[in-house]
């Protein structure tokens, strides 16, 4: 069993980091920024003062924090890990940032003596509970093998994509694949029931014919119901979008429908719904059509 450093134990994390540590590993909880949650320190998890020190005595260093510049604080800050790494170590990071800084990041530490993989996941809430997690890593073959037995504990489609950056690009694909599923179960819904149709009805229809798919099935269920609560917040996929569109930016490519999809979430985000769960895009199409699925 390994020894683990986790760092960032919220909405994500703290189920990933328990799935470890049901899977028999030992835990390091970094409390520089938070306690220490009591429930993974009951259970023996070490509770230490700073990432610095997490790295000194994790094996394993997983970052799960939620943009670039905390995945550059928690690295690099100047008890970060990068001051307690060292030949023999690997440093994880599962959060969903920027390919390029990503690059920029694995270097420093690599010129420490120590491994990096970027490695973020998709699944949401329920799939960190669940273990089910796909996981898409970028980095040393050598170093995902080490790590493969911890992702194999919080994840189950986990797929090393290359080198170091390319873990963060399937992720930021990902993103930009699920928003404009979400778009598109959000004006299907929104054009039925304008239509006179039963939303609910529409959408079990729907899941018997080629539209049927993950997004439809618990996504347009909450769209139905109205349950929001989030499980990926709004603010959370904008920051993945700006991702997607700083990358075309830098690549000379036009993501139109991406675009699109991150105004609306714009306008959710405008009426107060930063924090709603990403199903809710449906609500900025219901504010511009001034009508509501819900309200038949």
């Amino acid at each position: 069993m390994a020894k683990i450093g986790f760092i960032g134990t919220g909405i994500m994390g703290h189920p990933m980091a328990s799935n470890l540590q049901k899977a028999g590993h030992s835990l390091f909880l970094s409390q520089h920024h938070d306690a220490a949650p009591a429930d993974l320190v009951a259970a023996g998890a070490v509770a230490l003062a700073s990432p610095k020190e997490v790295a000194q005595e994790a094996e394993f260093i997983i970052v799960m924090v939620p943009d670039t510049p905390q995945v550059d604080d928690v690295l690099f800050r100047p008890d970060g890990v990068a001051a307690g790494v060292g030949p023999g170590k690997v440093v994880i990071d599962m959060s969903s940032i920027s390919p390029t800084a990503t690059k920029a990041f694995a270097a420093k530490i690599n010129e420490k003596g120590a491994q990096y993989l970027d490695a973020p996941v998709s699944g949401g809430e329920v799939g960190a509970k669940a273990a089910t997690l796909s996981i898409m890593v970028g980095g040393d073959a050598q170093a995902f093998e080490r790590a493969l037995p911890l992702f194999q504990a919080m994840g189950k489609n986990i797929t090393l994509v290359g080198g170091n950056g390319d873990g963060q690009t399937a992720k930021v694909a990902n993103q930009i694949i699920v928003a404009l599923n979400i778009q598109a179960v959000a004006e299907a819904l929104l054009f039925a029931a304008k239509n006179g149709a039963d939303p609910a009805k529409v959408r079990e229809a729907l899941m018997g014919g080629f539209a049927s798919s993950k997004i439809l099935e618990v996504h347009g269920e909450r769209m139905i119901k109205g349950t929001f609560d989030p499980g990926f917040r709004i603010s959370l996929h904008q920051k993945d979008l700006n991702l997607a569109l700083q990358g075309a930016k830098e690549l000379n490519i036009n993501l139109p429908n991406t675009a699109n999809a991150q105004q609306v979430f714009s306008t959710c985000a405008a009426i107060g719904g930063s924090n709603w769960d990403h199903s809710a895009l449906i609500k900025g199409l219901e504010h511009m059509a001034n009508f509501s699925i819900r309200d038949q």
